[in-house]
């Protein structure tokens, strides 16, 4: 005579991102919820919940314990937990305190993810944090555009530092501090202001620069052509003087940057458009420094990073004459 082993059932966690619209579940997800033999959730504000109802699943509003889900599951069905992703702790230590017993036949237990971030989902909680700080933050609740402006300037300087240096955990570091200067002000940006300038969103901001790209890369996302860096650029510019209908090959250069940098993104304009500039002499020191920057830009060096890599070599011999250790 044989005895049949009793089915165990399932106990599922169902879980889902924040970050994804509530009702965006998997097949998987929806298919296991479809046949459960009870659904249960302890958040009875979980955002899941209406849509749950409007499919057709009943839920229980309740917080199970470890020996109840077991119980249910004897007769081999399923248990679905609707998690919250913070009020389970109990309940998976339950679970696992009847399966270390030893003692319980326990179903089998199973973790189904409902849904999955995207790439660049944790932008959304970047955007949710920046949006309270503003509401709840004495001091990032009083900041204007104009007096966050010298902050983008140093964390922009950061990032290069970062990259110059070839450290990556600092780089991941300054790219988020940039990251958040693009966030704060698009924040300001959403309230509008004084003089009555209509206000614009994070979503704004990304929608302009997606439109953009998608415009200025017609050889990606139209029938264009190119096979080179060059006949990209040639693209790019080309595009961008159609949409700005400059006048000037300088026009759109901040004369606000650094010396060196202002004068090899002429002198890049200059041999872009194929002119044929002489220098502006004059006595001084400014018209050498201008002469070798174009020769720096004609030579394909950053005249700006060559600079800083010669300043750090001097920072080091400084300190080496002080007795100090070179800086890394």
């Amino acid at each position: 005579m044989t005895t049949d082993t009793p089915a165990t059932g399932r106990i599922v966690l169902l879980t889902a991102s924040h970050r994804v619209a509530p009702g965006l579940l998997s097949w998987p997800a929806w298919q296991t919820l479809r046949t459960a033999g009870r659904v249960l959730c302890a958040d009875p504000a979980h955002p899941q919940l209406p849509y749950l109802r409007e499919a057709g699943v009943t839920v229980e509003i309740a917080a199970p314990a470890a020996r109840e889900l077991v119980d249910a599951c004897a007769d081999g069905a399923t248990a679905v937990v609707v998690t919250s992703g913070t009020g389970e702790s109990a309940l998976t230590d339950g679970l696992a305190r009847l399966a270390g017993s030893g003692r319980e036949r326990m179903p089998d237990l199973e973790l189904l993810p409902g849904s999955y971030d995207l790439p660049g989902a944790r932008l959304l909680d970047l955007v949710q944090v920046m949006d309270r700080i503003r509401a709840e933050c004495p001091w990032s609740s009083t900041r204007t555009h104009e007096g966050l402006a010298k902050y983008g300037i140093e964390e922009a300087y950061e990032l290069v530092e970062a990259i110059e240096a070839g450290d990556r955990e600092e780089l991941r570091e300054e790219l988020g501090d940039v990251l958040l200067q693009v966030v704060f002000h698009a924040r300001i940006a959403q309230e509008g202001d004084e003089n009555g300038e209509e206000p614009f969103s994070i979503d704004d901001v990304a929608a302009t620069i997606v439109e953009k790209l998608i415009h200025r890369h017609p050889h990606v996302f139209g029938d264009e052509t190119a096979e080179t860096p060059e006949e990209v650029k040639e693209h790019w510019l080309r595009t961008k003087a159609t949409e700005k209908q400059r006048d000037s090959v300088t026009d759109g250069v901040p004369l606000g940057q650094p010396g060196l940098a202002l004068a090899a993104k002429l002198a890049s304009r200059v041999r872009s458009a194929g002119l044929d500039v002489p220098l502006p002499s004059g006595d001084g020191l400014g018209y050498e420094l201008l002469a070798l920057a174009v020769r720096a830009e004609e030579s394909g060096t950053d005249p700006e990073a060559a600079l800083r890599a010669a300043a750090r070599a001097y920072r080091d011999a400084i300190r080496t004459a002080e007795g100090h250790p070179a800086a890394r």
